[in-house]
């Protein structure tokens, strides 16, 4: 997501980083692509020029026309303005789910027809049951076909109970459905509501009816980042008629643009709660204005990274292959342990991108293609379980049997063996440089 924007302001920011110090108008013509930048990532016009003209005035006031580092002054100034465009952060309070005092909490999902409400609402129980909270999911989308046999079937992957009673008014549903929450002492709702392809009175009026009905402590809008633009106008009327007090923006991992993201707070006012990056159940993350706007601008996003590697790695797996690393006793087998827990974690290159400082040295349109990870992993498991703990062992005919058996070329076992010793030497001379630095605290 954001690739067009983060190509185009990076482009601009280089530019200005070869200069010393930048006139007016050089200031003017950058804040000027910065614009036509943010337009083309489908932010609305207003909200583009109210961003630009935020710029502006900050860095008149930072002196940047005095400044050594123009271009470090400005990415400043924009880092600070994306993260406010972006919206309040689930740190601040603002972006956190807000619930009730006596249980059940009431979460409403809203949205038009095909958003993904009946699959967010799954999502956002199982998140809520990680967290210690158990969910009943209420069937009150009544009109869409197999909308409730979906939403069952999302409640039997994720052992939480599911209230339906057919086709009958959604709002006999919803009022029956909070009352079997509190006979069985769960502590939250999730109503999946009905969309329409398009806002019009009928939707909004069921909807109002459902909303003073369930007095929910949250109105959630479901938006689709891929509709672009389209996703503000949605939730402006949304918001208008309803009052949502936080957004799920869907397929992020899918949308180059990005403008929904950029818009949808300053036009609403409501925060982004969470984002989905992904089609699996766990794919709901929360939203982070400042590590989003950190990626944008090619600064990379250690925290997440760093989140994401301790949902996988504990210390002390780190530890251990810390060790084996300084020992060069890693395998190949042990390689391959590695590479299939760090895919879990979604795309290698999304993940190199994360890196502080290397998403701005990557080449442009830099990718790691996912069928190279499969090839790397058909080789590995066509060696035996000697050969995979000691690649010494791979001659000439051993090389040909696995390069068959894995349905590739002796090449692509030859370099692969090959980058595997390096990559095992690189690490043992890095790591003796640093024992002292790193075991310390690895180790504590």
């Amino acid at each position: 997501m954001f690739d067009q924007l983060s190509d185009r302001l990076g482009a601009i920011f280089e530019r200005l980083s070869g200069r010393g110090k930048v006139t007016e108008g050089e200031v003017n013509e950058a804040l000027r692509e910065v614009r036509v930048a943010l337009l083309e990532a489908d932010v609305s016009l207003a909200t583009a020029k109210a961003f630009v003209a935020r710029v502006k005035e900050r860095a008149v006031g930072a002196n940047i026309l005095e400044s050594l580092t123009p271009a470090q002054t400005i990415l400043t100034v924009v880092h600070a303005e994306l993260v406010e465009l972006l919206g309040p952060t689930s740190a601040s309070g603002r972006g956190r789910l807000q619930f009730a005092d006596a249980p059940p909490s009431v979460i409403m999902l809203v949205g038009l027809q095909g958003s993904g409400k009946t699959t967010q609402a799954g999502k956002l129980a199982l998140r809520l049951k990680e967290q210690g909270r158990r969910s009943l999911l209420i069937a009150a989308d009544v009109y869409r076909p197999a909308a409730i046999e979906q939403l069952q079937m999302l409640g039997r992957q994720i052992d939480l109970p599911v209230y339906q009673c057919g086709t009958n008014d959604p709002v006999r549903i919803v009022r029956e459905g909070i009352a079997e929450a509190k006979r069985l002492a769960l502590s939250t709702v999730i109503i999946d509501t009905a969309g329409r392809l398009q806002i019009d009175e009928a939707l909004m009026d069921e909807l109002e009816e459902i909303k003073a009905v369930a007095a929910p402590h949250e109105i959630l809008l479901v938006a689709d980042a891929m509709t672009g633009q389209e996703a503000t106008n949605v939730a402006k009327g949304f918001h208008d008629r309803l009052g949502i007090t936080g957004v799920i923006l869907t397929k992020m991992d899918g949308d180059t643009r990005g403008g929904a993201a950029l818009s949808i707070h300053s036009v609403t006012g409501a925060p982004i709660k969470f984002v989905g990056v992904g089609e699996k159940l766990a794919a709901l993350e929360p939203f982070y204005p400042d590590r989003l706007a950190s990626r944008i601008l090619g600064m990379g996003d250690a925290l997440t990274l760093i989140e994401k590697t301790q949902s996988i790695y504990s210390e002390e797996q780190a530890r251990k292959l810390h060790e084996k690393l300084l020992k060069q006793s890693f395998t190949l087998e042990d390689f391959l342990e590695q590479m299939r827990q760090v895919r879990k974690l979604g795309s290698m290159t999304d993940l190199l991108k994360m890196v502080p400082g290397l998403s701005r040295a990557l080449p442009k349109n830099f990718e790691i293609p996912e069928r190279e990870l499969v090839k790397v992993e058909a080789i590995i498991c066509s060696m035996t379980r000697n050969e995979r703990r000691n690649p010494d062992l791979l001659n000439g005919s051993r090389r040909k049997r696995i390069a068959r058996g894995s349905a590739t070329e002796v090449s692509d076992v030859n370099r692969l063996v090959k980058q595997f010793e390096q990559a095992r030497q690189m690490a043992k001379h890095l790591g003796g440089k640093k024992r002292r630095a790193l075991l310390p605290p690895l180790t504590s």
